[in-house]
């Protein structure tokens, strides 16, 4: 029985694929060995439903000669991690990404929102310069220029990975991609739409997207996410971010620095609520003191967008304040990347909205996994690539076991700079074990009072009874850059005997931590 391919709903594909769908229940309509004028060959015709498969009817025949060892859907630091790691390993590898190579890390997230801090503490170095005996004039900035600045760098960070792709022979596929069966995406939209990708294993690593305030819309003119704010040129007077998570809180420090009037606004009652509170109190109080307005155990209600500006409530108990600014930035978490990600045949469990893995990061549906931020918390892109890279080499280097994600480091690039590791005091606290804390304040650090940077502390909190580390919290200059030492002391089960006990460079920042934990053991000599 010969059938033409360019009938409705009638989708040419050979018999691997065939068997494939078949053997998932996709067979419903029946197949048939036809001649096919397109391709010049006898093929397998499937007959389906346009619900079972949403693909361009115009053209009917889905490429399906390639078939990939692994298949990634998604491009950012998860995506990326693992399609680069599976073609380092040997393995045929395609990553499908619907915008470009890096994700939402690297083009909208945490790679430009560095660059626009750099510009932002750049100025504040210049307007305090006098403080080391520097005379300059007033500094100005083009602001248009610094936003520019920032795209650049994404670029330059995309084309890097767009090289790396390159390098590990892994095939980039710019379109937006549907799992529709195991072993098959289907690309709907992109330059690589209407196209179908066959491998043996698939790994979505699809990420999340804001989250954003029901009833409000997101203009990009008043209203912002953080997406649509690095995209913005245009310098408000006032400015009113609610959530003060680190994305929140960069934004924030970021106008200020800037100059615009900036209200801070956290619904828990403390901005950074997953840092220790006593970091999140020294962060308040210097937001407070560079003139921002920071209001805690806060909602926002009644939220009015006008041609001109944004008015709203602040309501903190009984007590209520209507507050307006020309603009609004909505940094109140985010939600899974899954809309349209799955077919609607393919139901994946899921937990609290994320996609449910086990130890192999295999989702419920055998041959398909998920790493990063689409299986859930804690959101950090350092923590994606990790999930990525342990799956890849679980599923393709023999007796290799994953493992999960139990210690990370978390960072937030304001002034002061946040970073931490492990557990806050609180949760320590909490879990009943016995602790001890040692706390060494930068105004003791021979460095830090020469680069003038004073502000903040290191917090280690480690057990009584063996020294074990528990948690470690640093409030102040290069925070970030200095947590790394904690993580791998905490890592390899070293103890607060371990770091002290460690010769650390002086005059140096990094001296302090080594101070710190003198502290806990009663031998520091600087404090």
């Amino acid at each position: 029985m010969e059938h033409s391919c360019v009938y409705d709903r009638l989708y040419c594909l050979n018999a691997s694929v065939w068997g494939l769908l078949h053997a998932h229940g996709w067979g419903g309509g029946g197949g048939w060995i036809v001649f096919c004028p397109a391709h010049g060959r006898k093929i397998w015709c499937l007959q389906l439903s346009k619900s079972h498969l949403s693909v361009n009817l115009s053209t009917h025949i889905m490429s399906t000669d390639q078939k990939y060892d692994l298949a990634v859907l998604g491009g950012g630091p998860a995506g990326y991690g693992a399609a680069i790691r599976a073609g380092q390993l040997g393995k045929r590898v395609a990553c499908i990404e619907m915008e470009r190579a890096g994700g939402t890390c690297l083009n909208w997230g945490c790679i430009p929102t560095k660059a626009l801090l750099k510009s932002a503490e750049l100025l504040r170095s210049i307007q305090h310069a006098d403080a080391f005996g520097i005379k300059v004039s007033q500094p100005d900035f083009d602001f248009s220029a610094v936003m520019e600045r920032s795209r650049g760098v994404s670029d330059r960070m995309a084309k890097g990975i767009e090289f790396l792709f390159k390098k590990s022979k892994v095939d980039y596929l710019v379109g937006k991609g549907r799992v529709v069966a195991p072993g098959m995406i289907e690309i709907f939209e992109g330059e690589k739409g209407g196209s179908m990708v066959q491998a043996d294993r698939i790994l979505i690593a699809t990420g999340c997207l804001p989250r954003r305030i029901p009833g409000v819309e997101v203009d990009g003119k008043r209203v912002f996410t953080s997406r649509e704010m690095l995209a913005n040129r245009t310098l408000p007077k006032s400015l009113v971010v609610v959530g003060a998570g680190a994305i929140g809180v960069e934004f924030a420090y970021f106008f200020n620095s800037f100059g615009v009037k900036v209200t801070l606004v956290e619904m828990l009652d403390q901005i950074l609520p997953v840092e220790d509170a006593e970091v999140a109190q020294t962060v308040t109080r210097s937001f407070k003191k560079q003139g921002m307005a920071v209001h805690v155990s806060t909602k926002v209600e009644n939220i009015s967008v006008k041609k001109h500006s944004v008015s709203m409530e602040l309501v903190s108990g009984d007590s209520r304040e209507v507050v307006e600014a020309d603009m609004l930035l909505e940094a109140i978490g985010v939600i899974p990347n899954l809309d349209g990600v799955l077919s609607g045949r393919l139901k994946p469990e899921l937990e609290r909205g994320y996609l449910k893995v086990d130890e192999q990061y295999e989702t419920t549906v055998s041959g398909v996994f998920a790493a990063g931020d689409i299986i859930g918390p804690p959101w950090l892109a350092h923590v994606a690539t990790y999930e990525a890279i342990q799956a890849v080499n679980g599923m393709f280097v023999d007796g290799f076991k994953p493992k999960k994600v139990h210690l990370f480091p978390g960072c937030t690039y304001c002034m002061p700079q946040v970073a931490s590791v492990g557990m806050t005091e609180k949760k320590v606290k909490e879990s009943g074990v016995e602790y001890k804390v040692g706390k060494f304040p930068y105004t003791a650090s021979g460095k830090a009072v020469a680069v003038d940077q004073t502000e903040g502390f290191v917090k280690i909190i480690t057990s009584k009874a063996h020294g074990e580390i528990l948690g470690a919290h640093i409030v102040g200059y290069d925070a970030t850059e200095l947590i790394g030492e904690y993580g791998l002391a905490m890592s390899m089960e070293g103890t607060v005997d371990d770091v002290h006990h460690t010769i650390h460079a002086h005059p140096t920042l990094g001296e302090m931590l080594g101070e710190a934990a003198g502290v806990v053991l009663g031998e520091a000599v600087h404090v």
